[in-house]
């Protein structure tokens, strides 16, 4: 193909991934897109699915005659092409400088790239293009949804035929990121990067998605999700669980951001702690317990005072350490909205991957997250990071009279020892219902003699028999 200035004007959208955009230049010219790529010299191979199949957040990194080359046949200035594209200035050692003149490219996913990609909405470019082709741009959760048409626009990462969630149903999905540009305002005063206050918040929101099959009173993001999933999710609610969270729980998610920024919250949040005078998180605290309210649920409270090793107790901890004086762990001290790699949600495209293999090996014992459910799991995992939490409290507690000092260690330690020991007990049950012999389960954990190691025991004398 001849290096001259396209005939057909193709302007970039804002944030639009680059290798978005010549999927529309090559359709505006009425070819496929492999056909206008091999214009460029590619040094690697395009990034699929597991299963197959190209991804829809693909990036493509281009060299300076690359660059050129698709301003020509966009006809739009470099300079332009620089606003729009998040990617476009980006280098890579793969690429050379391009002093030989020749156009080469190399393949990204959008999140190494540039950030979380997403879905752009069809409508909206029809309306600015005059054709409703599939655009794929960078974007923050906190701007996925299209208000004018009502739709929340899905990761593009993931192996998934929707683009987007059909939300003209929940209203509050849509005031909610109105009211996210007023908490941004909130953060930027505060001193705060956007960015980890919405990620912390995420974070606490999502725990509790995981829970909420268990709450009773949970009302709200059932009707939600079955509104979302176009009336009724049915026999795929697992999978409508993974494809609609981030939508459904939207709302709270901007709900606790804005309240924990909130001065007022962590002053209720040191209160709880006996202030001058340390003591465990109780279970009625009013920090929870307003926090629940602020999120449309006034039973909240104690379910989320009681859930000790996630991102919000450790959101607290920091709160109360920096009040303190006190340091914190190692290599994030005590920074608020600091957020552990293992509270971190899972994304929707790696939920989805695990569901489809669990689908492919029904009740296998070899894999621990096929046999053991969820909530089981998450049971465990909590327990563990709730003790891990308390023992970060004892950080400088050797100090003072030995009877505050005694006091303050026996407490911390008693209560950890006793979370520990549940969790243990969780993890026997669930090893066993997974199908690995009692036998390697009552060596494996040494169990002083008691109730469970009785229980044990008759489980492998009954098997054996």
């Amino acid at each position: 193909m001849p290096h001259r200035p396209g005939l057909l004007r193709t302007a970039p959208l804002q944030r639009e991934t680059t290798s978005s955009l010549i999927c529309r230049i090559s359709n505006r010219y009425g070819m496929e897109a492999k056909v206008l790529r091999s214009c460029w010299q590619w040094r690697n191979y395009p990034p699929g699915h597991d299963g197959g199949g190209a991804r829809a957040d693909a990036e493509v990194l281009l060299n300076t005659p690359g660059r050129q080359l698709l301003a020509d046949l966009c006809g739009v200035e470099e300079e332009v092409l620089a606003r729009a594209l998040p990617s476009w200035g980006q280098e890579d050692a793969k690429l050379s400088a391009g002093r030989n003149g020749v156009p080469a490219a190399a393949w990204r996913t959008g999140g190494a790239a540039a950030g979380p990609v997403a879905f752009g909405c069809r409508l909206c470019t029809a309306g600015r293009t005059g054709t409703a082709v599939r655009v794929v741009r960078y974007a923050p959760r906190w701007e996925r949804v299209c208000v004018r048409h009502g739709r929340w626009l899905l990761d593009a990462d993931a192996d998934e035929p929707l683009e987007y969630l059909d939300v003209r149903g929940v209203p509050e999905v849509a005031a909610a990121q109105r009211r996210w540009a007023k908490v941004a305002r909130r953060v930027a005063r505060a001193g705060a990067e956007p960015e980890r206050v919405f990620a912390l918040a995420y974070a606490v929101v999502a725990r509790w998605w995981e829970q909420a099959l268990h709450w009773e009173r949970e009302t709200i993001w059932p009707r939600r999700l079955h509104q979302v999933a176009g009336g009724n999710a049915g026999p795929e609610l697992e999978r409508w669980r993974i494809v609609g969270r981030d939508a459904v729980v939207f709302p709270e998610v901007v709900a606790v951001a804005d309240a924990l920024l909130d001065p007022a919250m962590a002053q209720l949040a040191w209160t709880d702690s006996g202030a001058g005078r340390p003591r465990a998180l109780p279970a009625d605290g009013a920090f929870c317990r307003r926090l629940g309210e602020r999120a449309g649920r006034k039973w909240l409270g104690p379910l989320a005072a009681t859930d000790y090793g996630g991102p919000l107790i450790s959101w607290m901890g920091a709160v109360i350490r920096i009040r303190r004086g006190t340091g914190g762990p190692p290599g994030r001290d005590n920074d608020p909205w600091w957020l552990r790699q293992d509270h971190q949600p899972s994304t929707m495209a790696g939920q989805l991957r695990v569901l489809g293999k669990e689908k492919k090996a029904p009740g296998s014992g070899t894999m621990w997250r096929a046999t053991v459910p969820a909530e089981q799991r998450a049971q465990i995992t909590s327990l563990v990071n709730s003790a891990e939490e308390q023992l970060i409290q004892l950080r400088g507690a050797q100090t003072g009279s030995s009877a505050d000092v005694a006091q303050h260690l026996l407490r911390i330690l008693s209560y950890s020892a006793g979370l520990l020991e549940q969790a243990l007990q969780h993890t026997v049950v669930a090893a066993v219902n997974a199908g690995v012999p009692p036998r390697d389960v009552a060596q494996w954990a040494k169990l002083p003699p008691g109730p469970l190691a009785d229980a044990l025991k008759a489980y492998q004398d009954a098997d054996d028999g």
